[in-house]
């Protein structure tokens, strides 16, 4: 049998994960609806294989890249869930102050791509802190399924806090030039976009796939935006046009880009979601942005 492609897959499937990754169905009720997909010499366990993440083989930056100085630090966040663990990243042998970078994790805690990409934003020339908002629960558990189950045991708003002292956190730190910025991925992206609205001295922030803030947050944000969507992305995307006029009513900076024909979670190189070209061209735009404001 010929490796599968993602362009064996039907469109249909890709929602399927993205209702069952986001909790709107279980894994019970998942499986017996992707077992409609298993025909033509495809099973069930071959759809659910390729289309979960795969993190080991597919890091860009290894953990012990000698390039960088990358360590799980702790930081105190009283408004939220008191020792947050996260992983701060940086270039190794750095003499020079860095501008600040967040990267928010999605709905399942830090799991090996989000903590990739905080390396990745480090190799770039940035101190890049990635917590852990399920540090509560005792972190990340090694799977994606029970960090999601984690993850809904926790207020958003709390784990909000969590990421409002990590900016706090940065800020101060001895190697930050006293700007930070915010990236985040789903869940993450609603954090961005909510820490632009709670945080009036953030330099920036680029939201992938997030969810949209009310009209009367918006109207608090000072922080210019870069806001990364995906075309496929129903669900996420039917709250961009009340978001996009309240930023125009309220004369906030932002930059708007749907890439085409990709699917939520398109810059996540760990699933068959990913798109290589849109992922590249975005996260060039994310960097080229943070290098601007930052």
């Amino acid at each position: 049998m010929k490796k599968l492609t993602k362009e064996d897959i039907n469109q249909e499937v890709f929602d399927l994960y993205d209702d069952y990754a986001h909790n709107k169905l279980g894994r019970r009720q998942f499986i017996e609806k992707l077992s409609v997909y298993a025909i033509g010499g495809l099973t069930v366990s071959t759809l659910l294989s390729f289309i979960t993440p795969n993190y080991i083989d597919n890091l860009l930056v290894k953990p012990d890249d000698t390039r960088l100085n990358s360590d799980y630090i702790t930081y105190n966040s009283p408004k939220g869930g008191g020792t947050i663990k996260g992983l701060l990243s940086q270039p190794d042998n750095n003499t020079e102050k860095l501008p600040g970078i967040i990267v928010v994790h999605e709905n399942r805690g830090l799991n090996p791509y989000i903590e990739d990409v905080g390396r990745r934003a480090a190799l770039d020339g940035f101190l890049s802190l990635a917590p852990d908002a399920l540090s509560p629960l005792g972190g990340y558990p090694g799977n994606d399924d029970d960090g999601r189950a984690l993850q809904k045991k926790r207020d958003r708003f709390d784990m909000l806090q969590d990421f409002i002292a990590a900016y706090n956190y940065l800020l101060n730190h001895e190697n930050c030039n006293g700007k930070v910025g915010v990236v985040g991925f789903c869940f993450g992206g609603w954090i961005s976009n909510m820490m632009a609205v709670n945080i009036p001295s953030l330099s920036a922030a680029v939201p992938f796939y997030g969810g949209q803030p009310s009209e009367e947050d918006t109207a608090k944000i000072k922080a210019p935006l870069l806001l990364q969507y995906a075309e496929l992305d129903k669900r996420v995307n039917a709250g961009w046009p009340a978001y996009e006029a309240a930023l125009k009513k309220f004369n906030i900076t932002y930059t708007a880009y749907i890439y085409p024909g990709v699917n939520h979670g398109f810059h996540n190189n760990t699933t068959p979601r990913y798109d290589a070209s849109a992922a590249d061209l975005a996260w060039k735009r994310t960097i080229a942005f943070f290098k601007e404001h930052l």
